[in-house]
């Protein structure tokens, strides 16, 4: 088995840029399966900032399938609700306005999840910490920005800001929803498609300790809630073993997003005007008031017709950057990790005779590895980026169906996650593994003119449809 830290420029040996939560879980996917790979981070060290994430039943099942132990490991960390009976509810609705609706009929029958859901969350240093266990510390390049990438000559060349250049099989981007990597990949031939877009929703989050979000809160304070207004939302939930509380405030914005960055701060008086000019009670007042008055833009990424262009791929939110509210973001990182980590997998395994030098053959391969997880992952991550966008109508009480009535936006919420929990990702591993094998005869010239040229067509037709 080669060394998964063998240096570029030596054989095959695929870059990931970025150690996010996408970018590390491929990278313990190549390492559990012996690939070679190097991971380039911009920052000095792995992140040590973040807040809380929330993971569903697809994405554990993501983790264990990706390396056993990574589930294990995570499970010792999780938080799910405190209170035993809420083992398997997701969040439970509240008004954001003052009195959070408690006398109405609805009150205490606002909860959505199911019997196949076990909610969990950590914060999200804790979930990195447990991931870059797994990657060899010779496997990373830190202070590492790219500055141009390119294909030349059967290879993708990685130019840095420190002027270093190096050489690699394939480049795997996991560089977040402003990746540079998205305009390589898609502006030749799908220049309107490069940038993200802003969803007319921007945050505020904070997270505080349990003792002083019980103080504020009382009892509600130990399960996950969603408390609902038509210009507004908070989302709070546990995480730290329940000795932290996450909390999320999301306001409605008329406005076009001014500036090239995704943040900036405004003034507390600022911050707290947002939510007490919607009514909200003041126990969420209370809870906004530990934020910081930095406000963050919701960007996506509502169309993306490929993953892929040649030897580089998309994984993760330069991909499919979608809105927070399904809390299925990291989960569908995890489920690219896993199938592209299967596929090239694969590719390393089956056709290991032609990888260790660049070649037609070679890129031909990689393509085809590319594709696959191209087929297998883009319509169920791109759904994920509509469906959450109109999840987010929801909690404003808007949308169809729903018209302001939090009794039928809560029903609408118990029959929206199916489809992202119970996914067969056994089964998507198997097909982005036979598609790959199918597509390689294509592209290694035993199949016929005709279904090649099918198959390189492919993703200009479907975008042709959107």
């Amino acid at each position: 088995m080669v060394s998964s830290s063998s240096p570029p420029d030596s054989g095959f040996n695929v870059a990931i840029i970025g150690a996010g939560i996408g970018g590390l879980g491929f990278a313990i996917g190549l390492s559990h399966l012996g690939v070679p790979f190097t991971i380039y981070e911009s920052a000095p060290a792995f992140s040590a900032v973040g807040a809380g994430v929330g993971l569903g039943p697809n994405a554990l099942r993501s983790m264990d399938l990706i390396d056993r132990r990574f589930r294990d490991m995570y499970m010792k960390i999780a938080t799910g609700n405190l209170k035993p009976e809420k083992k398997h509810v997701m969040m439970e609705a509240m008004r954001l306005e003052e009195g959070l609706g408690e006398g109405e009929e609805w009150w205490g029958q606002g909860v959505w999840g199911s019997e196949r859901f076990e909610r969990t969350g950590a914060h999200r240093k804790d979930l990195l910490d447990i991931m870059t266990s797994f990657i060899p510390n010779d496997a990373v390049r830190f202070s590492k920005r790219v500055a141009n990438m390119r294909q030349e000559n059967g290879a993708a060349t990685l130019v840095f800001e420190d002027g270093q250049v190096v050489k690699h099989a394939a480049v795997v981007a996991s560089d977040g929803v402003k990746g540079a990597s998205r305009r390589v990949v898609l502006g030749d031939q799908y220049p309107e498609a490069v940038e993200p877009k802003y969803t007319g929703k921007y945050v505020y989050r904070t997270i505080l300790p349990m003792k002083e979000s019980k103080e504020i809160l009382g009892d509600l304070a130990t399960d996950a809630k969603m408390f609902m207004g038509e210009e507004g939302n908070l989302s709070t939930y546990p995480i730290s073993e329940g000795t932290q509380m996450n909390m999320v405030a999301f306001k409605r914005d008329k406005s076009e997003w001014e500036g090239k960055e995704f943040t900036y701060e405004v003034s507390r008086e600022e911050m707290m005007e947002d939510f007490r000019e919607l009514g909200a009670d003041q126990r969420l007042l209370k809870l906004l008031s530990y934020a910081s008055p930095m406000r963050w833009g919701i960007f996506h990424h509502p169309i993306t017709p490929t993953y892929y262009n040649s030897l580089i791929c998309l994984l993760g939110d330069v991909a499919h950057a979608g809105g927070p509210h399904q809390g299925a973001g990291a989960g569908q990182c995890l489920e690219d990790a896993l199938i592209l980590s299967r596929v090239l997998g694969k590719l390393y395994q089956s056709t290991s005779s032609i990888l260790s030098s660049a070649s037609p053959q070679r890129t031909r391969a990689v393509e085809a590895a590319f594709q696959a997880y191209d087929e297998t992952r883009r319509p169920r991550a791109q759904k994920q980026v509509k469906t959450t966008n109109e999840c987010g109508e929801v909690y404003n009480l808007r949308g169809e169906g729903v018209a302001g009535d939090i009794v039928k936006a809560v029903e609408n919420l118990n029959n929206r996650f199916e489809w992202i929990w119970e996914h067969d990702l056994e089964g998507d591993v198997r097909a982005v593994e036979e598609r790959f094998s199918e597509l390689a005869e294509l592209m290694q010239g035993k199949g016929t003119a005709e279904e090649v040229s099918a198959v390189t067509t492919m993703a200009v037709e479907e975008y042709a449809r959107l």
